[in-house]
């Protein structure tokens, strides 16, 4: 009966450890045995962590460009997600770019843009800074790449995705895509492939399979595709309240400057593109997901990461030099007031524009927006991630 005992508490001991899943709070977590009993904590944030490797050689400039609007659709969807009943999980996004010939040959023509990042505008920057140049495309070495610069983490609630887009056979270069998507699988990290031309020619040339491998899902994209918006009545006003969001903006710092003169370039480009993709980003901007604490005053005193009497006169803004610490305290608690209700109108618009464009649409939304966004939502599905 004593060997029973301590083998049903082995049991139960791993079965605890292997099925923990994000339907249960990421708070203390308690197992009991037969024999004993175990306290573990469990990680305080969830990530939703997502690679983007995008082929850069001749021919991808639609593919760069249907990435470039995706980023907002990518941050709009995770910005209501839960890990199960409990955690919103933190959004990170890593881009690589690979096939060009301006990138290092000794480097496999790979080359990280960004690491895993939670700095929208940073990403945004680094996305439309990419252009296209013909060249050699190995899948398999930049997966393996990604795999082993970037930081997964450990934590089996976390949900990991590459996404790596191309046009040239799965199977190019010396390091062969099977090794790098077991690698992959060993890490919990999914693989999804984009294959930009048609749906056959895609599964004949394996990106098909190097999906499969991982359970991550093939797609095939008409990466020129012109995307056709639907405009809505609350763009205009939509776009005019992202103007007086930036206005809530209390820079510090070294940073601070710049990084304003960031956001508004940012803003610039997506515009640029399309007034929807203008829409998207500031509809993101009035997320949870969007945040400056490294150089706005209102995020990082709402982080807890400053201290304003510890902040030297030449770290503040013109409109807060020679203030004393009541009068700083009261106008950033003004400006994050004014924030919130520029979010939540900007929120309540976007209701409304979704529904209208639902009700109008003829046409199917972007091909890599389609992609991705189903992907994202079949794969969350299996780590219990739920949205409202």
């Amino acid at each position: 009966m004593k060997y029973l005992n301590q083998l049903l508490g082995m049991v139960l001991l791993v079965t605890a450890s292997t099925l923990y899943s994000c339907n249960l709070m990421a708070k203390e977590h308690k197992t009991t045995t037969l024999l004993t009993s175990v306290t573990k904590e469990q990680p305080a944030k969830q990530f939703v962590k997502i690679a983007l490797l995008l082929d850069t050689s001749n021919s991808m400039d639609g593919l760069i460009n249907q990435a470039k609007g995706q980023l907002w659709d990518i941050v709009n969807e995770f910005t209501h997600a839960r890990c199960g009943n409990e955690i919103r999980p933190e959004l990170q996004i890593a881009l690589y770019e690979y096939g060009n010939d301006n990138l290092s040959s000794s480097e496999g023509y790979i080359r990280q843009v960004l690491g895993f990042s939670d700095d929208l505008d940073e990403i945004s920057e680094k996305l439309f800074s990419l252009t296209t140049n013909g060249g050699e495309e190995f899948c398999g070495e930049v997966i393996q790449t990604s795999l082993k610069q970037l930081d997964w983490g450990k934590n089996p609630d976390d949900l990991k995705m590459i996404f790596i887009a191309g046009n040239e056979p799965f199977t190019q270069g010396k390091l062969n895509y099977k090794d790098a998507a077991h690698n992959a699988k060993e890490k919990d990290v999914v693989v999804n492939t984009i294959f930009c031309g048609n749906y056959e020619q895609g599964i004949s040339t394996d990106w098909k399979n190097g999906a499969s491998i991982t359970g991550g899902d093939y797609m095939a994209i008409d990466h020129n595709q012109q995307v056709v918006h639907i405009e809505t009545p609350y763009d205009d006003i939509i776009i005019q309240l992202n103007s007086k969001l930036n206005k809530t903006y209390v820079s510090y710092g070294y940073l601070g400057s710049q990084k304003v003169a960031a956001q508004a370039a940012e803003d610039s480009k997506a515009y640029s593109m399309d007034k929807e993709v203008a829409v998207k980003r500031s509809v993101s901007k009035s997320s949870r997901l969007y945040k400056n604490s490294k150089w706005d005053l209102v995020d990082a005193v709402e982080a807890d990461e400053v201290e304003l009497a510890q902040l030297a006169e030449e770290e503040l803004p013109a409109e807060l030099k020679g203030k004393s610490k009541n009068e700083i305290e009261r106008y950033i608690s003004e400006k994050k007031e004014e924030r919130k209700a520029i979010q939540k109108q900007i929120q309540e618009l976007n209701v409304k524009r979704k529904k209208f464009i639902a009700e109008n649409q003829k046409e199917e939304s972007g091909e890599l927006e389609n992609a991705m966004l189903n992907a994202i939502k079949t794969q969350a599905a299996k780590k219990n991630y739920k949205w409202d």
